[in-house]
């Protein structure tokens, strides 16, 4: 699992496996991908998202904290025969006003919301880049799930350590040092344990903030799996999907499609 985040190649063909099979159909669902969409993902990386929308003619925008991530997406799209339709930019949302060329079709965060501070206040944010007609696709892992503070990037064996993240802020972060994480490391898996969100406060957010939910899928098996572990993705049955708050322990994806409320 660590090698996928240290190949940042290989992490972006993951994601552009993913998006094409999986993502893009399920957003067709709700709103057409074409030629004439735009697109722009917050907390892009590389944009091995992008990709295969980018693929279909679609006007992308990337944006990212990470400049390093960003300068890693240019060079992997130099040759894209669409690039004149990209732009990846070094910013941090939050500071882009939007503006007529800002407004689009789609936006997507896809594992992204669990890293925002403060998702209620994005959740309101992020809408003034919408077009009225547009629509939010988010992709996330509910906080309680097996791996919900994503220690699978740890080098120890705590990269295969279900639900320590569940543990007291500060048992979790000596067990982090005594396993020989790094100080650094230590640092992103504290603020993931301050950002991470369940499945119950996400909706509430959605609703809270002026969206309906067009379409929503909880996953036992993340269809990202399938590229990762050669899983098939799989649903979460009806009757476990129905127990708030429980479901957030074995639900490994959360899947939703939103729209500002008319």
């Amino acid at each position: 699992m660590q090698e996928r985040h240290k190949n940042r190649k290989l992490y972006f063909d993951e994601q552009t496996y993913t998006t094409e099979k999986y993502v893009i159909p399920y957003i067709e669902q709700c709103h057409k991908v074409d030629a004439s969409t735009t697109l722009l993902e917050v907390g892009c990386g590389e944009g091995g998202n992008i990709k295969p929308f980018l693929d279909r003619g679609c006007r992308c925008v990337g944006i990212d904290l990470n400049k390093g991530q960003i300068e890693n997406g240019k060079l992997f799209f130099a040759d894209h025969p669409n690039l004149s339709n990209l732009t990846l930019t070094y910013s941090d949302i939050y500071d882009i006003e939007p503006a007529d060329d800002m407004l689009f079709d789609i936006i997507m965060l896809r594992d992204v919301i669990e890293h925002i501070h403060n998702q209620e206040r994005f959740m309101g944010f992020i809408k003034r880049f919408l077009k009225p007609e547009g629509v939010i696709f988010f992709a996330f892992p509910p906080w309680m799930m097996p791996f919900g503070g994503h220690q699978q990037v740890c080098n120890s064996r705590l990269a295969k350590t279900p639900w320590i993240h569940l543990l007291p802020r500060g048992a979790y972060a000596s067990l982090m040092r005594r396993c020989g994480e790094t100080e650094e490391r230590v640092a992103d898996l504290l603020e993931i344990k301050e950002t991470g969100i369940t499945l119950e406060r996400f909706e509430r957010a959605v609703k809270d903030n002026g969206y309906s939910i067009l379409r929503k899928t909880h996953y036992f098996i993340n269809p990202n799996y399938e590229i990762k572990f050669h899983l098939r993705p799989r649903k979460v049955l009806p009757v476990l999907r129905s127990l708030p708050y429980l479901r957030d322990f074995y639900t490994t994806a959360g899947y939703y499609v939103v729209a500002a409320s008319k």
